[in-house]
Parts: structure tokens; C-alpha cells; sequence
């Protein structure tokens, strides 16, 4: 993520706050030194930085820290408040124009990503809306620019139009929009040509560009990577162009996160989407709540909600469920739940997402490698159709064969059958309530697993004591 160091720095200097029955201005001060520091390490704006803190002083000294039963808490409350406003306080849409089609001008900087960010507003504009978008390529000076567009239209059978031989990008983008009238399609989006820094001539095309299309939004894509410069371009950009809109590209590479919080504050443009990842699924909508929570490590339950809804099979769950309980749970189930939740994205990203789990220590170094996943899926592609079904088959002779089949050794397909063997006793158990002899099953010894299973027990006896409960009140 972005922000993991910025959270880092952010949970720690709030770290100090919490627990305390009172806090004096003293405790506000060094906070308040300490957000400061993170946030200009982070790459935000010092002018940006200056205000936020001037704000949180402000309320963290007023009357309701200073009357609250939980000062620390309702310090961090102020922080999430600010931070949310800093970003924009709301996700914002695209505007949609009040007849077809709707005109998207993609701009910005060389490098940002800018071409693929047309192909996953396409792809998203047509899974939501189920609409029939259109692509024109304006961009004539980057090598390859055009066949990349064209790649991109190929794969999401979306048509490009281009015309190589034109030296005139506005009157590509006037052609390109006459073919999109002829076919009515919802959406025309325009790639337009970025450069490796501002300059005159790329400014004076991308302002014809504009008074040829008319676009109902002007969308600047920049590369989070780059932070408080990200700010400074967004500020040109916006100066010339009046862009309506920021999508941040790079969101999930090594970067300090700045951007994010730097753009809105300057330009007074929301930040519409983010880009985390090369694959065409790879763009959300930025919600500046949720953004937030996760800075400050609180989860962000609300978009893995949304990310479950969005990839998980609910029949297909139930039907999955119900094996488990039935103990029939096999190796093509196995395999079905590791690629649902492989859609979801990366599972340590996933696990940051639920409230608590951000800044817990178990998960500092925590991390799935996907050559792991490939093996196993391997290991359970060499099974027979008998053998995924049944594990009971899988005597020595079996297991030397399927390791052959793989390509991996003996001991990591032995391994992972004895692990399918105690997951699968394992939901079984819980699936019917019983936690019974759970803690002796094998690879259930580890201190996380025995917490895990304490909770899950006390949980269920509570629930049954108050059903008890609610039987005995009805007899008597």
C-alpha cells in the first residue's frame, strides 16, 4: 500500500494519545509535531501540512477532547475528520452528459500510465453500465502509442479509431467523434499525447483538443509515485485545461502517498479513481473516508465488502458451505475459493482492509508468494479427476506420480495434502459449531491458532447459553 509508511508514523504518534484519562496541551504538541514530520516525509504540500495541523491544534484543544471521557479517541476522530476533508470528504462520479455520448479527455504527463487508464475506465464503464464505450487515439508522437490503444480496444473488443497518417490531433479527435455519432456509443474516451514535462506545444494541442470535443470531463492522470510533483502538475494541468477530475495511477508501487493527499488541497479537484496494478480491473473508485480509515490502520471494511459482492460467488459459496459442514469439501472446491479469492487482489492488501488487522505486528512481515500458489495449484492440476475428489486415494505411489506431474518434490506435495487434510477437519468442525478437540487437530498448536479457536468457542457457547436461555424463559 501507498501509506504504509505514512500509517505507520500516523498510528505511533497517536499511539501516545489513547488510555489517557486527560490530555493536556503538552501531549497536543508533540502529536502534532509528529503528524507533521510524517506528512511532509510522506511528500505533502508544506503549505497543505501547515493548515492540517493548525486544524487538528485547534479541535484537539477545544471543548470536545477536553469534556470527552476518551480524549485519545476523540483526537483520532479529529485526525480521521481532517484527513478525510483534506482528500475531498466524498467519492465523486464522472459527469454524464445529458444526451450520448458522454466525452472523456484523458491528459497528462508522460509515463503515468495513461493509455492502459483508458482501457480500465473502459472496462469498468462497460461492466457497470453495460455500456458500449468508443476510443479514439490522439496520441501521434509516442512509438507505439496507437498499437497499444488498439491491443487494449482488441482484448475488450472495443473499437479504436486512429488515423496514422494525421498529423492534426484535434482534427483526429473531430473524425473520431463523427464515427462515434454514426455508431451512437454511450462513452467516447480520448488518449490523448503526454511529454516528459510541461511545455508550450503539448498545452496549445491539448487546449484545441478540448474546444474540438467539448468534453464533459477532463480527466488528469498522474503517477502517485512521483508525489508532491504529482501536486505541482495537477496545479499546471489544471491551470490551463480546468481539469474536473484526478485519477492516481501507481497507487500500489513504493511510493510515500503525497499525491493523494496533496492534489485535492491545491487544485480543488477531487481525485476520482486510483489505479493499483497492470491488469484492466485494476481501477477503484477513491473514496476519501475509506482512504483515511486505512491511514490511520482502522480497516476499510466497506471496500471488502464491496470486493467480496463484486468477485465472490454467493451460490456457489452456500454450495461450499454446505460441503463443508457435509466434510465432502475436496480439491476442486479447494482450488475454486483460492482463485475467488485470488480475484479480490493481493491477500496481504485484503488483510490490511479489516479493522485491526493493519498495524498488527503478526502481519509487519506478512505475505503471500505467489510462486507458493502456482505450485499448489500445480500439485492439484497433476490429481486425477478420482483423486481431487477423494484425498483418501492418495497413497505413496500416487504422491511420487503427482510430484513428477508438478514438478515439485515429494515433500511439498505431502505437505500440502496433511494441510487440505486439517483445514478441511477443521471447517467441518466449526461449520457444525463444534470446537471440540479442535486445539488437538494438526498444525492447530500455534499460538495464533489456539487464541483463534479459544474466541471462536467462547463466541458459540455464549450463543448457545442465550438460546438456552430464551428456552427456559418460554417454558416457564
Amino acid at each position: 500500500m501507498a501509506f504504509e509508511n505514512l500509517s505507520e508514523r500516523l498510528q505511533k504518534a497517536l499511539r501516545n494519545l489513547t488510555g489517557k484519562g486527560k490530555i493536556s496541551e503538552e501531549d497536543i504538541n508533540a502529536a502534532s509535531r509528529e503528524i507533521r514530520l510524517a506528512l511532509l516525509e510522506a511528500d505533502v504540500n508544506f503549505k497543505v501540512v501547515k493548515d492540517f495541523i493548525k486544524t487538528i491544534k485547534k479541535r484537539a484543544l477545544g471543548q470536545e477532547v477536553q469534556e470527552s471521557l476518551t480524549p485519545g479517541q476523540q483526537v483520532i476522530k479529529i485526525v480521521n475528520e481532517e484527513l478525510t476533508k483534506m482528500m475531498g470528504e466524498e467519492a465523486v462520479g464522472l459527469t454524464k452528459s445529458p444526451h450520448i455520448p458522454t466525452v472523456i479527455m484523458m491528459v497528462g504527463l508522460q509515463g503515468t500510465g495513461k493509455t492502459t487508464t483508458v482501457g480500465k475506465l473502459a472496462y469498468r464503464l462497460m461492466k457497470e453500465e453495460k455500456a458500449r464505450p468508443f476510443l479514439i487515439a490522439g496520441d501521434i508522437y509516442r512509438p507505439a502509442a496507437i498499437d497499444q490503444l488498439k491491443q487494449i480496444g482488441a482484448d475488450l473488443n472495443v473499437p479504436v479509431f486512429s488515423e496514422p497518417d494525421e498529423k492534426n490531433v484535434a482534427k483526429i479527435v473531430e473524425d473520431g467523434l463523427a464515427e462515434a455519432a454514426v455508431h451512437r456509443n454511450d462513452y467516447v474516451i480520448i488518449d490523448t499525447a503526454g511529454r516528459l514535462e510541461i511545455d508550450e506545444p503539448l498545452m496549445k494541442e491539448l487546449e484545441e483538443v478540448k474546444a474540438v470535443s467539448q468534453p464533459d470531463n477532463i480527466l488528469l492522470v498522474v503517477d502517485a509515485m512521483t508525489g508532491q510533483a504529482a501536486a505541482d502538475v495537477a496545479k499546471t494541468f489544471n491551470e490551463r485545461l480546468d481539469v474536473t477530475g484526478v485519477i492516481l495511477t501507481k497507487l500500489d508501487g513504493d511510493t510515500r502517498g503525497g499525491a493523494a493527499l496533496s492534489i485535492r488541497a491545491i487544485t480543488g479537484k477531487p481525485i476520482l479513481f486510483t489505479g493499483q496494478g497492470e491488469k484492466l480491473t485494476d481501477l477503484e473508485v477513491f473514496h476519501p473516508d475509506r482512504m483515511a480509515s486505512r491511514i490511520l490502520g482502522m480497516g476499510d471494511m466497506l471496500t471488502l465488502i464491496e470486493k467480496a459482492q463484486q468477485d465472490y460467488d454467493a451460490k456457489q459459496a452456500e454450495k461450499v458451505a454446505q460441503k463443508m459442514r457435509e466434510n465432502t469439501f475436496d480439491f476442486n472446491d479447494f482450488i475454486d475459493q483460492l482463485e475467488q479469492v485470488q480475484k479480490m487482489g493481493p491477500l496481504d492488501e485484503i488483510m490490511k482492509m479489516i479493522p485491526g488487522m493493519a498495524n498488527n505486528p503478526q502481519l509487519k512481515n506478512f505475505s503471500i508468494d505467489e510462486k507458493q500458489i502456482a505450485h499448489t495449484k500445480a500439485i492439484v492440476y497433476s490429481m486425477t479427476p478420482a483423486e481431487r475428489e477423494d484425498e483418501s486415494l492418495l497413497n505413496p505411489s500416487r504422491r511420487r506420480r503427482i510430484a513428477a506431474g508438478s514438478g515439485v518434490p515429494i515433500v511439498e506435495v505431502n505437505r500440502m495434502i496433511k494441510e487440505f487434510k486439517t483445514a478441511k477437519d477443521m471447517m467441518s468442525k466449526v461449520t457444525k459449531g463444534n470446537f471440540k478437540d479442535l486445539e488437538k487437530l494438526p498444525g492447530m498448536n500455534s499460538p495464533m491458532a489456539k487464541m483463534a479457536m479459544r474466541r471462536m468457542g467462547k463466541s458459540f457457547k455464549k450463543k448457545k447459553a442465550k438460546k438456552m436461555k430464551k428456552v427456559k424463559r418460554f417454558h416457564s
